[in-house]
């Protein structure tokens, strides 16, 4: 009898394994192919486009100028939705006098393709690459942001292109720090086929950087936050926010504002 209990423990553990390989993919990107508004709908002029990255995948980003920008940031969101549901951002760094180039990452949105860890990075430099060559913006003047999922992608094009600053909002350590949290009975390491090892490479990223996270966020610790900022090689500033994790930039209000008006006046050169 004990046999069997053994046994039937071991098939269903083995069975949660092979099913958290299979699905980590689905778990890490919940993509909507719904376009709910665009900067239209609170008042932004802006430009449709379509990027193509360089394996051939066509995304789709929004330009939204400012007037007299100060800089220019390049969003990159996060693991859920698509760019209609980041206009409250978009309107707060207008409102801080930032054009944005936010994009769908492959199979968000309008984008082509299915997403992946380094068709992310790609798309990203599709963008990066609109800017610094279509517009022919100063790499200098581009304000690198990512939130959540985000945060990963912009670490990563801090490593690969030279901007002028960084922002991570609500980030994590890597993939497998984070699923030992989720799943901590299973051998994640192993398991993991996406990294996002943003802890491996803050340290290298000599910008000005600008990590925001809030004690209450619910879906990636505070305390990844944190460990992200020690490790992280300066300038670097942190910005304790209130609220959850979809929400904390939102309920923190004038903190929230203020600080990024904070950073981006310390570290970004007049144009």
């Amino acid at each position: 009898m004990l046999q069997l209990i053994v046994a039937g423990f071991a098939i269903a553990y083995l069975l949660l394994v092979v099913f958290v390989y299979l699905r980590q993919g689905s778990m890490l990107f919940v993509p909507s192919k719904v376009i709910e508004a665009t900067p239209r709908n609170i008042g932004l002029a802006y430009q449709e486009l379509t990027l193509r990255t360089r394996d051939n995948v066509d995304i789709s980003a929004w330009y939204i100028p400012a007037e007299d920008a100060r800089g220019f940031v390049l969003f990159c969101h996060g693991n859920a939705g698509n760019i209609s549901h980041r206009l409250d951002s978009i309107q707060i760094f207008h409102r801080l006098g930032l054009s944005v180039l936010i994009f769908d990452y492959r199979g968000y949105g309008k984008s082509l393709g299915s997403p992946d860890e380094e068709g992310t990075y790609r798309d990203a430099e599709a963008a990066w690459e609109y800017l610094v060559g279509d517009l022919g913006i100063k790499p200098e003047t581009i304000v690198l942001f990512g939130r959540s999922l985000g945060s990963a992608v912009a670490a990563e094009m801090a490593n690969r292109k030279q901007a002028g600053l960084l922002i991570m909002e609500s980030g994590f350590t890597s993939v497998p720090e984070l699923g030992k949290k989720l799943f901590p009975y299973l051998p994640v390491r192993l398991l993991a086929r996406y990294q996002y090892a943003s802890i491996e490479k803050v340290g290298k990223i000599r910008v000005p950087k600008l990590f925001i996270h809030s004690r209450e966020d619910e879906v990636l610790p505070f305390e990844q936050g944190v460990r992200l900022f020690d490790k992280a090689a300066g300038p670097k500033e942190f910005l304790t926010i209130n609220g959850g994790h979809n929400e904390g930039f939102l309920l923190s209000g004038k903190a929230y504002i203020d600080g990024l008006e904070t950073f981006l006046s310390h570290y970004l050169p007049p144009l």
